[in-house]
């Protein structure tokens, strides 16, 4: 398991420095306008190619299996370019997270190959499994599940017909967005134990998104996002101390 990480990490090094680094913007552009007659898009796809090569010299692989693997890598990310480049919707979130997991599961592929392959049983008995379930567990609960909880009782808290609808809605539809990010934010603090890093998060947001709305003389508006937050807070910041308590953490 350790084995198969660490080559695995190898392989995502050098694919975080073609594809973010190495990659000018030019080359971007050029691609969604000429997707397939854009020679960046061979040129990218062959830089991930030869970028293989680092990890085979460093672990050592026969000549033949890194030539492969030039291939397969160089391939693979070409397809997956182009199909990126050429649906609709490419430039959203969701294109963007399918593209790199495909990449992902690609050199994940090759790794698992090279070091034989991580078996179940490896994976459940491994000794950190039942807490990376248990802290994997915390973050789910934390994010759709609470922001239903938190929609459930704003309910019973409308915002007043005098705010106009324009503004009622974004401040919902950010504040669902903000909400996920500050929990995410709160759960990663307490469970490493730095609860200094939590109150400067409630601290930067209470500057941030309480000062135009208290400049708006809207009560009900106020009293709204103040209640989600408390509640976002509570919640998580409860989760966040009995996955800590479970993982043998010391509180305080």
């Amino acid at each position: 398991m350790a084995e198969f990480l660490s080559v695995l990490m190898l392989f995502l090094l050098m694919h975080i420095l073609c594809d973010f680094y190495l990659q000018p913007l030019q080359w971007v552009k050029a691609k969604k306008a000429h997707t397939y007659r854009s020679p960046e898009l061979y040129f990218h796809s062959l830089l991930h190619g030869v970028a293989i090569l680092i990890p085979a010299i460093v672990l050592g692989v026969d000549w033949r299996v890194a030539a492969c693997w030039v291939g397969i890598v160089a391939v693979s990310h070409f397809m997956i370019d182009l199909w990126k480049v050429t649906i609709p919707n490419g430039e959203t979130f969701s294109a963007f997270m399918i593209d790199q997991a495909l990449h992902v599961l690609v050199l994940a592929a090759i790794a698992l190959y090279l070091t034989g392959g991580v078996t179940v049983d490896a994976v459940l008995q491994h000794p950190k499994f039942p807490d990376a379930v248990m802290v994997l567990f915390g973050y789910l609960l934390i994010l759709k599940p609470t922001s239903i909880v938190i929609g459930s009782i704003l309910k019973k808290y409308p915002i007043s017909s005098g705010s106009g609808g324009s503004q009622v809605s974004g401040i919902v539809a950010g504040g669902e967005l903000i909400g996920y990010l500050e929990r995410l934010l709160i759960l990663t603090f307490t469970l490493v134990g730095s609860y200094e890093a939590v109150g400067f998060v409630l601290a930067a947001k209470s500057i941030f998104r309480f000062g135009e709305l208290n400049k708006s003389k809207d009560r009900s508006m106020t009293e709204y996002v103040l209640i989600g937050s408390l509640v976002s807070v509570v919640i998580t910041t409860l989760v966040g101390t009995l996955l800590a308590l479970g993982l043998g953490q010391k509180i305080g």
